[in-house]
């Protein structure tokens, strides 16, 4: 008997495979409504679709809400009878999109009977009961888009504005040279060569050409509407407030107020017609208070900031900074520096001489003089087959270490920082925060590096500011902050965002920090920047560092009058004189207001 029944086992599995076999069963209600349920918890549309009487319907019914819902939505479709009825299914889905968002509700489900299969009987109630035809689901995060980024007091530096997105097709390339001639008004790198090499450069059939803000597209909006193959799209965008303002402050503004109004967000789920009009919400979620993100900028000092770089035509730079506070008041680059970068921030320069104020600090504190020691500043000075020389040679004899630190005197500290130890430089620039790695939130920095210098050679050349050392704008105005705090300040750039470093902020012995102001007040008043001796109570130290070949020299100023120390950099200024310069262009306005 067994024998004869094999035969027929096994045409039954070569003909219905691991379904099993209509001889002995074929599937019920319950299993139809099962394998929609399942189907739907994969988020297989098409599978969930052929569970039904009308796939197609189905089909696309399910595929639209599953976009509508968002890619990282996960989906459970659980199935109970609600009573005796196996022709019933009560579908209790539950949608997750993150922490603390879900969706519930209930379902109900019928299964048909074609023959001897089994389908769910297709309506858009089965997804869910307020769901009619035409309309689908629409999930949102809800988030308070119109929070602003403010200076220290409160007033607007970025905000969520309206903006025009053109687009050309790839189709009607040949309008490319009209829509450049429209747009160069506020572009001028646009071209018809230009947006040739957009679509060059992807296959895509339209490209992105321009994002105008609102005013700007008011003025062109006809114009753009008459070229072929243009379109203009309006979306929402973080800008600054004010279109001149400009700093690599602001460059990591936009990732930290993203993650702020996410972090406070809300969310909703609503049923939507073939419009996208609201039409049945589902569920709904308020964002919670987001106050505006204030950060330690000031608005006055950041656009005199601006306006004093941009009076020069070689890359320039400053950044200021609160030493009672840490805070970053302003860094402006004007469009020779931008095109190389924030080097405001993390450009690597030798500082040349404003790295003497470091070396008189270690100087003081190790002893080796005191501000009117006598001390030698002859033309040039050799050691260890290493020739310094002063600028253009020039010789003051014998004089006090503050006469030869205002007159920027090389020979003198380059024959101070050979009595030094090795390690001296480096734990003295730390102190003052140069050398430290500072995690600033919405800001990427360095401060500078000056490593151990272990010959008489490489001591003499980091005395100066030249040789291995090196320092961003930004960390030359940490130094000048902690000098004017009396400790290591900790820069900030967000109020209530806290900045680490790897290094613990330190006290700065108070006789160090008396003489050296001293000494940068006689630099101003008698010494290498007299050009600023309008400005009141500055003290500062001018400084010139060569590069490359040694033909050419960065210049630098940096200094503290009351609460604001700075650094200003002119890349390639072959003297202190444009930095200078700049700075006084600044501090004039600043300092008067």
């Amino acid at each position: 008997m067994t024998r004869r029944c094999l035969p027929w086992i096994l045409v039954c599995a070569l003909l219905f495979g691991s379904t099993g076999c209509s001889l002995f069963s074929s599937p019920g209600p319950q299993d139809a409504l099962r394998a929609f349920a399942d189907a739907l918890g994969r988020k297989d549309a098409s599978a969930a679709g052929a569970t039904t009487d009308d796939q197609g319907a189905a089909t696309a019914a399910i595929t639209s809400m599953l976009n509508g819902m968002g890619k990282d939505a996960t989906l459970t479709v659980g199935l109970s009878k609600p009573g005796d009825d196996d022709k019933t299914g009560r579908l209790a889905y539950s949608w997750s999109f993150g922490p603390n968002k879900t969706l519930t509700y209930d379902a109900t489900a019928t299964a048909t009977q074609s023959g001897d299969d089994w389908r769910v009987h297709w309506e858009t109630t089965v997804l869910n009961p307020k769901l009619q035809p035409g309309m689908t689901f629409q999930y949102s995060d809800d988030k308070n888009f119109l929070t602003p980024v403010t200076d220290r007091d409160g007033q607007p530096l970025l905000t969520w504005q309206t903006i025009g997105v053109v687009t050309l097709t790839r189709e009607r390339l040949d309008s490319a040279a009209a829509l450049a001639n429209v747009l160069h008004a506020f572009d001028d790198t646009i071209t018809a060569e230009s947006i040739a090499g957009q679509f060059a450069a992807t296959t895509d059939d339209r490209v992105t050409v321009v994002k105008l803000r609102q005013d700007d597209l008011a003025t062109v909006r006809d114009q753009l509407g008459q070229i072929a193959g243009v379109s203009v799209a309006e979306q929402g965008a973080l800008l600054t407030a004010n279109r001149d303002l400009s700093s690599p402050a602001l460059d990591g503004m936009q990732a930290l107020w993203q993650k702020t109004i996410d972090a406070s967000a809300g969310w909703s789920v609503t049923l939507v017609d073939d419009k996208g009009q609201p039409t049945e919400q589902l569920a709904s979620t308020p964002p919670g208070d987001t106050p505006p993100i204030r950060t330690t900028l000031d608005l006055r000092l950041q656009s005199l900031a601006q306006q004093a770089v941009a009076n020069e035509a070689r890359p320039a730079v400053l950044v200021a900074m609160s030493p009672s506070t840490g805070g970053i008041l302003a860094a402006a680059q004007n469009a020779a520096a931008n095109a190389q970068g924030p080097i405001a921030f993390s450009g690597a320069y030798p500082p040349g001489s404003t790295f003497k104020t470091i070396t008189t600090a270690a100087a003081l504190q190790a002893g080796l003089a005191t501000p009117d020691t006598p001390e030698a500043c002859p033309g040039t000075v050799t050691v260890e087959n290493r020739t310094i020389p002063n600028e253009d040679e020039f010789d003051l004899g014998t004089v006090p270490l503050s006469t030869a630190f205002a007159k920027s005197c090389n020979t003198t500290m380059a024959a101070l920082a050979d009595q030094l130890p090795a390690d001296a430089l480096p734990k003295t620039a730390r102190l003052f925060g140069i050398g430290v790695d500072y995690v600033v939130p919405g800001l990427t920095t360095i401060t500078g590096s000056v490593p151990n210098a272990d010959t008489p050679a490489q001591k003499v050349e980091n005395g100066i500011g030249q040789g291995t050392v090196t320092v961003s704008p930004f960390g030359l105005a940490v130094a000048e902050a902690s000098l004017g705090h009396g400790s290591t300040v900790t820069p900030t750039l967000v109020v209530g965002q806290t900045t680490t470093a790897d290094t613990p902020s330190q006290p700065i012995p108070g006789p160090v920090t008396d003489d050296l102001r001293a000494m940068m007040l006689q630099t101003v008043s008698d010494g290498t920047a007299t050009a600023l001796q309008d400005v009141p109570g500055l003290g500062g130290k001018t400084g010139t560092a060569e590069f490359g070949d040694n033909t050419h020299s960065h210049g630098w100023f940096a200094g503290i009058t009351g609460d604001i120390a700075f650094a200003t950099l002119v890349v390639g200024g072959d003297t202190s004189t444009p930095a200078v310069a700049v700075s006084g262009d600044f501090l004039r306005p600043a300092v008067a207001g």
